[in-house]
């Protein structure tokens, strides 16, 4: 039996066409050629054949790279949305996790939508709603922003000779057409690169591919921080527009990042939708690779953990002598940072005379310990005098406590 190694890769499967450069060729064929090489060649010895631009039943085939685990960013199905709805969101993060919000100026609802491409396997979008008119000059901006940890990114071997190309595709839907800018950010080093594309039609569903090549200036910082940024932007001001689109990685420089960008913040008629964003190594676009619910939420979970249950108790007074009562709630795994800490519709109970800072103090323990440990404390204005529930939240009503590590 002969195999067909394709970039030092052995395809599984079925299928008898593989298509290479547009040319159809049967793998029975007795003339089959692959670049400069032929059956006869593999034949007489030659077991890998090297191609850059292989084509299986549609699909382009990595150049590059693993074919599981391609996809680098997290949550680009828009499955999860622990925060929900943000209504007049600023540079925040809001409806879908790990899409953050950018905007000096104008108002917008940012949201999780069921509104997808039919037929794409996408049941959620992330939506941005303006309400409100942004300023068209100046340093106003609008966009959408994505943040990787300088760890997550070594496989790009940025900063060096070796630097890999990446490609990023996604779906948009706005309501105005034109030009749109996507640009990357080193901020390690302070470096960007920016590239347009076109949405051909209002208020429809278009599927976009943008190649980058890799920046032999730079190294990544291999740990924990933001190292890049991808900002896809729906407005830019001058400050932003006012040069020549940075299309080559250079030191950034503001007047290059967006230039050509339409405003889709112009009318509060207005509505932008992304969903299926994959960041991979390599200069194709693979097939989207889907996760699991469970597994995206888990990895959303790093930055950003929400608890909300009925009727807990959080903290319980065992003592009749002191006045402050600790709790320790714990988390399934470490988050990336030492997260803050943040209590809603937090309610008292039992007798006690009153709480003179509700959650007092806060000592996450380190990000690397297993499993992830919160501690809080109560400060009571007397000690209270025999045991009893000193608060609960109730999940039912909407009271909740999340944590957020977020870059």
């Amino acid at each position: 039996m002969s195999i067909l190694n394709v970039n030092e890769i052995t395809p599984v499967g079925g299928a008898s066409t593989i298509t290479v450069n547009a040319a159809n060729i049967l793998a029975s064929s007795s003339d089959l050629t692959l670049g400069k090489l032929n059956v006869s060649d593999i034949a007489s010895g030659i077991s890998t054949i090297s191609t850059t631009d292989l084509v299986v039943n549609g699909n382009n085939y990595p150049t590059t790279g693993a074919l599981s685990n391609r996809r680098i960013n997290i949550n680009g199905a828009m499955q999860v949305a622990q925060r929900g709805t943000v209504v007049n969101a600023g540079n925040e993060y809001g409806g879908p996790d790990r899409m953050r919000f950018g905007k000096n100026d104008g108002a917008f609802t940012i949201s999780q939508d069921t509104d997808v491409p039919s037929g794409s396997g996408f049941t959620k979008s992330y939506k941005v709603d303006v309400t409100s008119v942004a300023g068209t000059s100046g340093n106003y901006y609008t966009f959408l922003q994505q943040r990787f940890e300088g760890q997550d990114l070594q496989v790009l071997k940025k900063g060096t000779s070796s630097a890999e190309s990446f490609t990023l595709q996604f779906w948009i839907k706005s309501t105005i057409p034109g030009t749109y800018v996507v640009e990357i950010y080193d901020n390690d080093n302070n470096r960007s690169i920016s590239q347009s594309y076109t949405i051909n039609s209002a208020n429809t569903w278009e599927h976009k591919i943008l190649t980058f090549l890799g920046d032999t200036t730079g190294a990544l910082d291999s740990d924990n921080d933001t190292s890049f940024e991808i900002n896809y932007w729906l407005f830019a001001g001058t400050g932003y527009s006012s040069g020549t689109l940075n299309t080559s990685w250079n030191t950034q420089n503001n007047a290059n990042r967006a230039v050509g960008q339409v405003n889709a913040a112009d009318n509060t008629a207005n509505n932008i939708y992304f969903t299926g964003v994959q960041l991979e190594i390599g200069e194709k676009s693979t097939p989207f690779e889907h996760r699991s619910y469970g597994e995206e939420l888990a990895l959303c979970q790093r930055y950003f953990y929400k608890f909300r249950l009925a009727n807990q108790e959080m903290i319980y007074n065992e003592s009749s002598t002191a006045n402050q009562k600790w709790h320790q709630f714990y988390i399934g795994h470490p988050m990336r940072a030492n997260p803050a800490v943040d209590v809603t519709d937090l309610t008292t109970g039992g007798s006690i005379g009153g709480l003179t800072g509700v959650i007092n103090g806060l000592t996450p323990q380190t990000p690397g310990d297993t499993p992830g440990r919160i501690s809080s404390r109560v400060t009571m204005s007397s000690n209270g005098g025999t045991a009893r529930n000193m608060y609960h939240y109730d999940g039912w009503n909407g009271d909740y406590v999340s944590l957020s590590a977020e870059l």
